[in-house]
């Protein structure tokens, strides 16, 4: 497996990250656990070395399944977790960056991932009620403690970036990111080559989209799938949208390669501090999707892609109104 450096921070980790959320919450069913803990075992077998996860997933349970399942591997991989939400009787209130529920969340999530120290601590969100630089100044804390090894942010805009890097150098930006959610171009990713800090996409198949295995006929149950709620996935945003599953596949059609390998192939060739995390529950979606990180695009490959989506008008907002708000 080949590896990247995010950004100045020292951290070295596969080209591929593993996001965990979907093994037990997010879109769908959750994964048996002892099929989901060898599932993760076999990611880590295969050389990923980069595990996401987060306190709200689940919530807990999936911060315990990662740490559980990387019990063999700790000393070899970077493990990811994230703070910053509320929490009431298992269920998302709002947002919640306050100092002592920062450190309630550092110390609940060590033990929920067994170990005693988390590699990368992301705020979730970023939290109005809080600034930023309080919330830095927590994690500084933290990091002198050795509880944390290195700190990120999801869902941030440059002018949060900026203003938390100078307080401590942020390692990692988490945001969403794909071949069709280009937001971060704008502004993020220049800020983040600017200041050396690495990005870390999430949802970079399009949560699921972009795989090309969901058309107008795909359910999403309200009860278990986040993406019930989201304007991309109405079957017209949907129907609207295939043009772009139609052109991946012709790409890989002509590459030998998956809709998926194209997908992820595309994110790596941006820049070289960019580490993809897509969620994979099957270990063929890993083998599947590792092949990636070998894809070669070219330059012409990649204009071919930008002009095609050039074309392409994406229909519906990436996320339901209630998280788009939790955004800054």
């Amino acid at each position: 497996m080949k590896t990247r450096k995010l950004g100045n921070s020292g951290l070295e980790v596969s080209a591929l990250g593993m996001g965990v959320m979907n093994l037990s919450f997010g879109t769908g069913i959750a994964v048996e656990e002892s099929q989901a803990i060898k599932v993760i075992r076999s990611a880590a077998e295969r050389g990923i070395t980069f595990f996401d996860t987060a306190q709200a997933y689940g919530p807990y349970v999936n911060e315990k399944l990662l740490g559980e399942a990387l019990v063999p591997f700790r000393k070899e991989v970077v493990v990811a977790t994230k703070f910053g939400f509320k929490l009431e009787n298992g269920s998302i209130k709002g947002v919640d960056s306050r100092p002592e529920n920062i450190r309630a969340v550092a110390e609940a999530s060590l033990k929920s991932l067994k170990t005693d120290y988390i590699d990368l601590f992301y705020q979730h969100r970023v939290d109005p009620n809080v600034p930023i630089e309080e919330v830095v100044g927590t994690l500084k804390d933290l990091i002198n403690e050795g509880k944390i090894l290195h700190y990120g942010l999801s869902e941030a805009g440059a002018t949060t970036i900026r203003r938390a890097h100078a307080i401590h150098p942020v390692a990692a930006v988490q945001n969403q990111y794909s071949i069709w959610t280009r937001e971060p171009e704008l502004e993020v990713l220049p800020v983040c080559e600017e200041l050396g800090i690495g990005f870390v996409p999430w949802g970079p198949l399009g949560t699921g989209f972009l795989t090309g295995t969901i058309d107008t006929n795909t359910k999403f149950d309200s009860t278990t799938d986040l993406r019930a709620s989201f304007p991309r996935f109405t079957q017209e945003a949907i129907k609207a949208n295939m043009p772009l599953v139609t052109m991946l596949r012709a790409i890989a059609k002509e590459k030998n390669a998956t809709p998926v390998q194209i997908a992820l192939g595309w994110l790596l060739s941006q820049k070289p501090w960019i580490v993809p995390i897509p969620g994979m529950d099957k270990v063929e979606y890993i083998d599947d999707n590792i092949k990636s990180v070998d894809l070669e695009l070219t330059v012409l490959d990649l204009k071919y892609i930008d002009d095609q989506l050039a074309e392409i008008k994406i229909q519906g907002a990436r996320l339901d109104e209630g998280l788009l708000s939790m955004s800054e």
